[in-house]
């Protein structure tokens, strides 16, 4: 099966939102701004400082992330998630912890009937986020 990427678009604070999720969730962080690269000539000297790719990889886990927003501008929306399987009791509630700074809880973490906890966060930028932990 093919591993899904998350891809998330951002209105000029990607370099924020990938630190923030660095922080929550860990993992190799890396930046390409615009003014580092060859579009740099053509956009004006404002957009030198966004970032034209980001890339979070943590064990399974990547999420990428840009400044560049089309022309019909940014929609926010919960028709993208993203979900961590974790690896432990105490690994869901860290990354629900972290990720509801500044956030929303959605849905708490709770134990369903086939024995998986779930939860779902909306963080401070208005991603969603799903916590899932099977034991």
């Amino acid at each position: 099966m093919s591993r899904v990427i998350t891809y998330l678009t951002f209105n000029g604070n990607c370099q924020e939102a990938m630190r923030f999720y660095q922080g929550c969730l860990g993992g190799t962080l890396e930046f390409q701004t615009v003014g580092e690269s060859p579009l740099s000539t053509n956009l004006p000297p404002a957009f030198k400082k966004y970032i034209l790719h980001a890339s979070l990889k943590h064990r399974q886990t990547i999420l990428i992330g840009t400044d560049m927003v089309g022309e019909k501008g940014l929609k926010k929306g919960n028709s993208v998630s993203m979900m961590i399987d974790c690896d432990s009791e105490n690994e869901i509630r860290a990354y629900l912890s972290n990720l509801l700074e500044g956030g929303k809880l959605i849905a708490p973490l709770e134990e369903n009937y086939w024995g998986t906890i779930f939860g779902e966060v909306q963080d401070k930028f208005g991603n969603y986020w799903l916590l899932r932990y099977q034991s």
